[in-house]
């Protein structure tokens, strides 16, 4: 199994996980709430690691950060909404500052309103190409 793939597939287990995490859900119990957001840290991490993936072996090389990569997978079509992508990076980034209970809720409601659908959408564009 190529690099490609093999981080395809975890991208995809990522997701699953991720889906998993918003079943069990409580926003009032922060043990749930997180584990949802560890959940989408990794799901954030896999997806962006993945299109770099495929970004290198369609030759282009020097994309080494999130946002880099998030640009060129907007360019390229592999993400319809730059800014929403942008938005993800930029909680993902908060989710280490994360001291107060308002802030993570709303990244949870975030990540179930909005995330979800953008990390399974990238994942049915990246299985097609």
């Amino acid at each position: 199994m190529s690099d490609r793939h093999k981080k395809l597939q975890n991208f995809k287990n990522a997701c699953d996980r991720l889906d998993e995490g918003i079943k069990r859900y409580d926003e009032k119990d922060d043990m749930y709430r997180d584990g949802l957001i560890q959940r989408f840290e990794f799901t954030f991490e896999l997806a962006w690691k993945t299109l770099k993936s495929i970004f290198e072996d369609e030759g282009l090389m020097g994309l080494n950060s999130p946002k880099t990569v998030l640009r060129e997978a907007y360019a390229a079509g592999l993400i319809v909404d730059e800014e929403l992508w942008l938005n993800m990076l930029n909680d993902r980034n908060s989710t280490v500052h994360i001291y107060d209970e308002k802030m993570s809720i709303e990244i949870c409601n975030n990540i179930i309103n909005k995330y979800a659908d953008e990390f399974r959408k990238l994942l049915r564009a990246v299985e097609m190409r």
